[in-house]
């Protein structure tokens, strides 16, 4: 028997799982007039790289770094883009209408520690897309789980 509390990534599904939530996420983002422009040049692999990355975080394999070049590619995705703040709220939106919609537990604690990543990697995708902002000094994927996340630590 053991003790050992499963990871975000596992509750989730793991990558299966995560792979039906950003295809559903995106397939509402590139209908939405909001969203749409700002990923009209998204390539079709785009959501399981998104995947890929959100695995990573959540605890499951360091797939994204080993073959999507890690913290500093995600970052510079994202630079001079401009986020405003109604494009980020609405993308936490859909997302939670995609966590819904693929099924992803819904328990508390999970949908909790899952809404605070997604609300805190937007707010970060938003200030790193500010004209002119350069490059932090963070070189490797935040690992997020069930409540440890400590203030300031970007």
């Amino acid at each position: 028997m053991t003790d050992r509390v499963p990871t975000l990534y596992e509750w989730a599904g793991g990558a299966e799982a995560l792979e039906r939530l950003t295809e559903e996420f995106y397939a509402r983002v590139r209908k939405d007039e909001l969203l749409a422009p700002l990923f009209a040049r998204m390539d079709d692999d785009h959501p399981k790289h998104v995947a890929t990355f959100l695995g990573e975080v959540l605890g499951g394999p360091e797939h994204y770094t080993e073959h999507h070049g890690g913290y500093r590619h995600m970052v510079s995705r994202h630079r001079g883009r401009a986020i405003k703040p109604e494009q980020r709220a609405r993308w936490v939106e859909l997302m939670r209408e995609a966590m819904d919609v693929v099924g992803l537990p819904d328990d508390a604690e999970f949908r909790s520690a899952f809404i605070g990543y997604i609300e805190f990697g937007s707010r970060r995708a938003m200030a790193n897309s500010r004209p002119g902002v350069g490059p932090t000094g963070r070189t490797t994927i935040k690992k997020w789980g069930w409540g440890e996340a400590q203030p300031g630590d970007d």
